[in-house]
């Protein structure tokens, strides 16, 4: 070898040994959180790992994602609206005549290049811990789509101590790891330590070589119900609650007030009352404070397992080239399956509803209608409705490159948001698309962390919305809103969610004018993004049920089924020669 080519060599071989030195991204989902469930949004759930993360940091007050689960983790990995990116509806919610259209396919689609694929392309290790949502064909779990090492949860949801499903609508549950289906769960499984457990794992196994960054989606399943937690956090909470609904809610809004998140002015919407408290019996007030004490111990111990990832990654020197970004993935859930002759008599074969170990291994309970819409406090509706309470989410970063330490920003941003803000912070370029790929429409919150308190879009900018017929259209600070029965009429509304964040005061009548511009815009968003409108009889729990018969259970069962009556059929013929001979 020459001189000249082996001092080539020596000088590639020095580089590749040179630390890489670029941020490590920690991107948290929660599950079905509410706006002011974290202490550092108002919250009186102990969440003191979270509220380091927000001191330290920026926290965003009018941010939206979707009202359900999969359309957000869709938009969150791409920067793309959930219909471009193939999950227009969830396949669970999903009329017939949507499914398979473009759009409604219920997976990731491939027209879409993810978060993650370009940070691996960029050289960042990366890996995922947790719910996926977004398909589980090869072509759609992580290691097709930019993730180097995977544990995760790929339906909607599932028990927390154990691998069965949650609800009828499922007959099974999908865990995957590395793209392998798996077939059981540790002994001392839970969800959330499991989650970390594993992102440590996955960090760990590059002990030893050259510093490469990392992408860790930390996605938990906290607070999805069933409301699980390991006992010793909800038992913190025992005593706790009794006051009622009314108060809680009430001394959540003062908070926020102090805190800064909204004007002093700003309307917040109407929770459920004191009067409908105190006129319940002792055993069922106990009982409603026995299943938010699960809700919060639920929450804490989500906290505690982030402290546990903070506390390894200061262990490795890690912590400090670090961005930490949270947030949830909708509103949480005010529904109460138990009140569905179906879901309940399903629920009671598998679970018990014993109060003094409500929220332990074996047990279901909901937050409920009540302490659902608490949890969304100051906002109106909850999950999958258009209402602030079912897409204005708790966000929050932290780490390198975030200078506006303590500071919050309240201008309007967005899930779409989120893809561009880490690969700027990361220094990678976002993947020219390629026809007939998506481009990412989001625009990055970098100048927000930088202390830059300005709006990111124009304020002609505007952005649409709709997940199963409800539908909003975002514009400076005004909202349009249209939610399907049974919540909502169809009918749409205006809001000025600045002044009046909480939905209290239509204003469609006063500013026709803006009504009408901005109503034309959503039709235009509705073009580009190939909505489909929903069925006129539509109704939500019957297209579950339904779509669980269809499409699980008559697949899972009918050939044993058939099987079975082939051979009681046989049997018949055999029996009846028998008696003829």
């Amino acid at each position: 070898m020459s001189r000249t080519l082996a001092f080539a060599a020596a000088l590639a071989l020095s580089a590749a040994c040179v630390a890489d030195m670029r941020p490590n991204i920690v991107l948290i989902v929660a599950d079905d959180i509410g706006f002011s469930d974290f202490g550092a949004f108002g919250g009186e759930i102990d969440t003191p790992n979270i509220d380091a993360l927000a001191a330290a940091g920026v926290r965003y007050s009018n941010f939206h994602t979707a009202a359900s689960c999969a359309p957000t983790r869709a938009m969150l990995l791409t920067g793309v609206d959930s219909h471009l990116a193939g999950i227009g509806s969830m396949r669970e919610l999903m009329p017939l005549s949507h499914r398979g259209k473009p759009g409604y396919g219920g997976v990731l689609d491939e027209r879409v290049t993810t978060l993650s694929e370009m940070l691996q392309n960029a050289g960042y290790r990366t890996l995922v811990a947790g719910k996926w949502h977004l398909g589980h064909s090869k072509r759609n779990l992580p290691p097709a789509r930019g993730f180097d090492h995977s544990l995760i949860q790929a339906d909607s949801g599932s028990d927390h101590f154990e691998m069965r499903p949650y609800l009828p609508m499922q007959a099974e549950v999908f865990w995957y790891e590395d793209g392998e289906r798996m077939t059981a769960l540790p002994e001392d499984f839970y969800s959330s330590r499991h989650i970390v457990d594993k992102t440590i794992s996955y960090l760990a196994q590059a002990a030893g070589e050259p510093r490469a960054p990392f992408f860790a989606y930390v996605a938990f399943q906290a607070n999805h119900t069933p409301i699980q937690a390991p006992a010793r956090f909800i038992d913190a909470y025992r005593g706790r609650y009794l006051e009622g609904w009314a108060r809680v809610q009430q001394d959540r809004q003062a908070r926020l007030r102090k805190l800064g998140l909204f004007a002093d002015d700003a309307q917040f919407a109407a929770g459920p009352t004191q009067a409908a408290w105190d006129e319940l019996t002792p055993d069922a007030q106990y009982f409603e404070a026995r299943r938010m004490q699960a809700y919060a111990g639920m929450a804490t111990a989500m906290d505690h397992e982030i402290g546990r990832l903070r506390r390894y990654l200061e262990g490795t020197g890690e912590l400090a080239n670090t961005v930490f970004m949270l947030l949830s993935d909708n509103g949480a859930a005010a529904n109460e399956p138990y009140r569905s002759d179906y879901a309940r008599r399903w629920l009671e074969m598998h679970y018990h509803r014993e109060v003094e170990t409500l929220g332990e291994k074996g047990s279901w309970v909901a937050a409920g209608s009540r302490w659902g819409r608490v949890a969304n406090t100051p906002f109106n509706d909850f999950k999958f409705f258009a209402g602030e309470g079912g897409v204005r989410v708790p966000l929050l970063v932290a780490g390198p490159g975030v200078a506006s330490q303590g500071a919050i920003y309240r201008e309007f941003t967005h899930i779409t948001d989120i893809a561009p803000t880490i690969l700027e912070l990361a220094g990678v370029e976002p993947s020219p698309p390629s026809a007939p790929q998506f481009a990412i429409s989001g625009v990055s919150l970098a100048g927000s962390l930088r202390g830059d308190t300005r709006p990111l879009r124009s304020p002609g900018d505007s952005v649409g919305y709709e997940f199963s017929g409800n539908s909003a259209l975002f514009r400076s600070d005004y909202k349009l809103k249209r939610n399907m029965p049974p919540l909502g009429n169809n009918r749409w509304q205006l809001f000025n969610i600045r002044r009046d964040p909480g939905e209290t005061t239509d204003l469609r009548e006063r500013e026709p004018e803006r009504f009408q511009s901005m109503l034309a815009d959503y039709e235009a968003y509705v073009q580009r993004a190939g909505v489909l409108p929903m069925p006129e009889d539509y109704e939500m729990p019957r297209q579950v049920a339904l779509n669980a018969l269809l499409f699980v259970y008559l697949p899972k069962y009918l050939p044993a089924a058939a099987a079975g009556l082939v051979l009681l059929v046989v049997a018949c013929v055999v029996w009846r020669r028998r008696r003829r001979s």
